[in-house]
């Protein structure tokens, strides 16, 4: 047997299962890149080391024969079983779990619709992800890679900067109607405010509006009233029923925008100086399977249809942006 299925038998072999597949010569010569008589001359000699015919040949096309046909599905399934086999082969170097540390918002509007598209890149890796707010200190050992949002300081840890944060007012044009327009910001004095006390990491219940205020410096405004809330998410379901003007991240906020479920009044866009960034231990990255995943999130932050926010990928840094 070993004799039989020499190395040119293999090769014969393969021009077989192509030419079985499509029936035709001509179109296995073009899939293998080579001329229509070298197929039919290499179909031949494999006929002749089996000592069977493979094929039938008909006016203007071909048959199996049952010997033909029989081998064709033995063969077309060993190839197949060989190529699966090299394909989990060559994943198992990505295979395992990777722990995943993202701040809430982040992971419901930007990552979690992302997610299906590393499942397909690596259908071996299992993520366990865990969300915590930037309250919860990111402690090296509970995460292989962690999507934070801060000024980019992290003592101990690096850090690959992903997008720059820009924060802007945004409610529900319903809201507006029997109150003065919002034209100004001093006409937020008329409306009730929302928060996220929770907004980025050394951050307080009203240091967004604080932020934004201040940054265009608007005439001086009581800001600490309102209606809290420790996630973005959860703010901005408050602005979407109708409840008051929340203050909106631009990396989060693109579909409801477009979608006109929410409207901006003001146009200043204004940086938090606040940065999305992949955090990790050092030397974490020397893992393949932890370094495939940490470059799958850098590639999707440059994607064209990425949400919002000015890119600010580049290579790994050493804790500090």
């Amino acid at each position: 047997m070993s004799r039989l299925l020499n190395s040119q038998t293999h090769a014969w072999l393969k021009v077989f299962v192509v030419s079985a597949r499509h029936l035709s010569f001509t179109r296995a010569a073009e899939e293998l890149h080579v001329t229509t008589g070298a197929v039919s001359q290499q179909i031949k000699q494999l006929e002749d080391r089996l000592g069977f015919k493979l094929f039938r040949r008909l006016p203007r096309r071909l048959a199996l024969t049952e010997e033909g046909r029989r081998l064709a599905d033995v063969v077309d399934e060993a190839y197949q079983s060989v190529g699966l086999e090299v394909k989990r082969l060559r994943s198992g170097v990505m295979s395992g779990i990777i722990r995943i540390r993202v701040v809430p918002s982040f992971l419901n509007k930007w990552l979690m619709p992302r997610l299906p598209r590393l499942q397909a890149r690596f259908p071996d890796i299992e993520l366990h992800v865990t969300s915590e707010d930037s309250s919860t200190s990111l402690r090296e050992g509970d995460f292989d890679l962690a999507l934070d949002l801060n000024d980019g300081h992290y003592p101990g840890m690096a850090i690959t900067p992903l997008m720059e944060e820009t924060i802007f007012p945004v409610c529900a044009p319903a809201l507006m109607r029997g109150r003065p327009p919002l034209r100004r910001p001093e006409d937020l004095a008329w409306y009730p405010l929302l928060h996220d006390v929770t907004a980025w990491r050394g951050s307080h219940d009203y240091g967004e509006w604080e932020h934004y205020l201040a940054a265009i410096e608007a005439p001086r405004l009581n800001v600490r009233r309102g209606y809290t809330f420790n996630r973005n998410h959860l703010t901005m379901a408050a602005a979407t029923a109708g409840m008051g003007v929340a203050i909106a991240r631009q990396t989060l906020i693109t579909g409801e925008l477009d979608s006109g479920i929410l409207i901006a009044p003001f146009p200043q866009r204004v940086a938090t100086g606040m940065h999305y960034g992949i955090v990790h231990a050092t030397g974490a990255l020397d893992d393949r399977r932890v370094r495939a995943v940490h470059d799958w999130l850098l590639e999707e932050s440059r994607r064209p249809e990425g949400a919002g926010g000015r890119r600010m990928a580049r290579e790994p840094g050493p804790g500090s942006l």
